[in-house]
């Protein structure tokens, strides 16, 4: 039988003592935006490694709708945290590098203030009387949490789900305050199917028998039964169906033998059942209405030009994430933040990582190995002042190569026509080979890197660039008319199946563009197909694909891309053309010598 019980959120949350937590008191009205007034606030927080001498090294984590300050351990006797995949000594989060703050949000049950902490002016608990307060007010009280450890400026914020709402507002809040971003698995709103879950749960809530107006803290009866149902309904939105799938489907009729009042019926049933049981030992009904009301009015906006404006202020460096299977934060709404991002001209990178594991992989371990390093070569390769730091270039991946057995010799080519300090965006910029190139040699000001293959998106990130992953057959993501001074194209051009839209956008995003490509009228190719009757391929050392299992689709000469800039009224301002086995350039009829020809081009 399948543990369907394992590999869940919840798995490491409990209700005990946070051992390491502190606590500081502000004195003074708290104004809220929506109008309310809290007297005082206490705050929790918990921290990791040391705060430098500059006080510039300060990442805070902000936790999503249940969690609390305890991100990691602190000792080897201490209880696991609800990221230790990601906070620590050599992981994504460093802490050998990073001072590390979590603070429990406004309005939870841990600590903070609270529905469940003591109204000074009735003398009782604040139950349902807490004030309605907005991300906006959580991210104030985390501010004054800042001020108090002395912090001007945060390196960076990091959050997935409500905590990457929380680090948003950061940014947009207090620009000044931050140096880079991470929004995980987050969204500028709820999708409204989202917030109807959020609805049915605070009704399942507020509907309990015992619920006795939210004063329900010194009754024998607390509302368990609505808060375990709001919970249950919570945690199938964090799921999958490939997870749900291959936790239940197997033996979905076999439940797991629980002492509980839920139909268990199914194995998903005994499931659900033991999430909600287990959630009403940690967390407060109250809070769970207070903190998804909060994250229910969290709206950025709707439209481009509404995002736009709304981020228009950040200051900082940004990396987006989400993740294929969530459904609860589809990725298309990391892509809007993306979208709005590069319409202001701001440095971020953004990668949709292809999981099973749906809202909760940025919990969970199986995915790690590709949002954990691309948030580690982010965080690594930036600076306080968002900007990305040199990287050596013995760090220049040695996988790139071209369509030919030999390396990539149009890479110094395109860098000597590029202009030095010159912005460029690499479309198809694989590892980051030529990006890396452009920034030692050119001193590029600006360089962006477009690619489809995740594993190259991690690994460009890593080395310090912005990349957006995208399909280059839907054309250039969101840049805007002539927003960089060239547009590269290399060794790409052969497996586009759109090739007129994707140079149209080419053109109209970059003063200048250069492309680069394999000439297959290249006399050696011509023999292995005129004499040998053989399309070239890997087997005959011409090519480094063979037939059958190759990324080509067009199979384009030096002649039919001048002949195709003509007929689209393309101007050619320089042609180079390569023998990329010797590294010299040809000029004896290139059409029929060259193996390799890079073009700049405008229109």
């Amino acid at each position: 039988m399948t543990d369907e019980f394992a590999k869940s959120s919840d798995d490491v949350r409990g209700s005990g003592e946070l051992g390491y937590a502190q606590k500081v008191r502000f004195e003074g009205d708290v104004k809220l935006k929506m109008g309310g007034v809290l007297s005082s606030v206490e705050v929790v927080y918990e921290t990791w490694g040391e705060l430098n001498a500059r006080k510039d090294n300060a990442v805070l984590v902000c936790h999503a709708l249940t969690g609390d300050s305890h991100v990691a351990r602190h000792c080897d006797d201490d209880d696991e945290g609800w990221w230790e995949i990601v906070v620590g000594e050599g992981k994504a989060i460093d802490t050998r590098k990073f001072f590390v703050i979590c603070a429990n949000v406004l309005g939870s049950c841990r600590g903070t203030t609270g529905p469940s902490s003591l109204n000074e002016k009735t003398g009782q608990r604040y139950g349902e009387d807490f004030p309605l307060i907005m991300i906006e007010d959580m991210v104030d009280v985390q501010r004054m949490l800042i001020d108090h450890l002395g912090i001007e400026k945060l390196f960076a914020v990091v959050g997935g789900s409500l905590g990457g709402h929380q680090a948003i507002c950061w940014a947009l809040r207090y620009a000044e305050r931050v140096g880079a971003v991470a929004a995980i698995a987050t969204s500028p709103t709820l999708t409204s199917q989202a917030l109807a879950f959020d609805v049915v749960g605070r009704n399942a809530i507020l509907s309990d028998p015992f619920f006795n107006g939210g004063q329900y803290y010194e009754e024998a009866h607390k509302p368990d039964t609505g808060l375990a149902i709001a919970r249950m309904l919570g945690h199938i939105t964090y799921l999958s169906r490939e997870s749900m799938r291959d936790k239940f489907d197997e033996d979905r009729t076999n439940p797991r033998d629980i002492d509980t009042d839920f139909e268990k019926f199914f194995s998903v049933g005994s499931y659900l059942a033991h999430q909600g049981s287990k959630f009403v030992e940690r967390f407060d009904a109250n809070s769970y209405v207070v903190i998804t009301r909060a994250m229910d009015h969290f709206h950025l906006g709707s439209s481009r030009e509404e995002l736009a404006v709304a981020f228009s202020g950040a200051k900082c460096r940004w990396l987006v994430i989400s993740f294929t299977s969530d459904w609860l934060f589809p990725a298309f709404q990391s892509r809007q933040i993306l979208k709005a991002l590069i319409h202001g001209g701001k440095y971020v990178s953004y990668c949709n990582i292809t999981s099973d594991c749906g809202h909760d992989a940025f919990l969970l371990p199986d995915d790690y190995d590709r949002y954990g390093e691309m948030l580690k070569g982010f965080l690594e390769t930036t600076t306080v002042d968002a900007t990305y730091k040199a990287i050596d270039e013995d760090a220049l991946p040695t996988d790139a190569r071209s369509i030919f057995s030999h390396a990539r010799v149009d890479y110094d080519r395109i860098c000597d026509l590029v202009e030095d300090g010159a912005s460029v965006l690499d479309l198809g910029c694989g590892g980051g080979g030529l990006l890396l190139r452009l920034a030692h040699q050119k001193k590029a000001k600006r360089l962006v890197g477009v690619e489809l293959d995740e594993a190259s998106v991690v690994a460009s990130v890593k080395l310090g660039f912005d990349v957006v992953q995208a399909d280059l057959e839907e054309g250039v993501p969101a840049f805007g008319e002539k927003e960089f001074e060239y547009v590269v194209l290399s060794q790409t051009l052969q497996s586009v199946v759109r090739t007129e839209k994707l140079v149209d956008e080419m053109l109209r995003v970059g003063e200048k563009c250069i492309v680069s490509f394999p000439n297959f009228a290249e006399k050696k190719l011509r023999d292995e197909l005129y004499h040998d009757g053989r399309s070239p391929g890997k087997e005959h050392g011409l090519l480094s694909f063979a037939w059958y299992d190759t990324p080509n689709r067009r199979f384009l000469s030096i002649k039919d891309w001048e002949e195709f800039c003509e007929k689209k009224g393309i101007t050619i301002h320089q042609g180079v053309y390569l023998d990329s086995e010797t590294g010299k350039e040809v000029a004896d009829d290139p059409n029929l010598n060259a193996d390799t020809a890079v073009f700049v081009i405008s229109r």
